[in-house]
């Protein structure tokens, strides 16, 4: 369908491409090098994620789903304030206070 639409309509003609068709007739032997490929470089630490991509809003909904989940397991947090640092934050606090009432 998307090769008949890319020769019916004429400003999409620039996508078409007699190589495509040769190639169609390779679409299995894609897929199964596909498969092959992910099978072996896909791991727990550094997964593959296969998402479709003939609706771009649910492409866009998939990868963010992913992005958060990936960056939630990382369990980052904010870093720890040490009592001195308080201390320090606070006497700062005061001085910009009191350059900020002598303006």
């Amino acid at each position: 369908m998307r090769f008949l639409k890319r020769i019916e309509q004429k400003e999409k003609n620039w996508k078409f491409s007699a190589a495509d068709i040769r190639e169609r007739q390779l679409w299995d032997q894609y897929v199964v090098a596909y498969e092959d490929m992910f099978h072996h470089t896909s791991s727990e630490w550094a997964p593959w994620f296969i998402i479709p991509a003939d609706r771009k809003w649910f492409t866009r909904l998939c990868v963010s789903e992913i992005i958060v989940a990936m960056l939630k397991s990382l369990g980052l947090k904010y870093p720890k304030v040490s009592d001195e640092q308080l201390v320090e934050l606070q006497k700062a606090k005061e001085e910009l206070l009191n350059e900020k009432g002598s303006s």
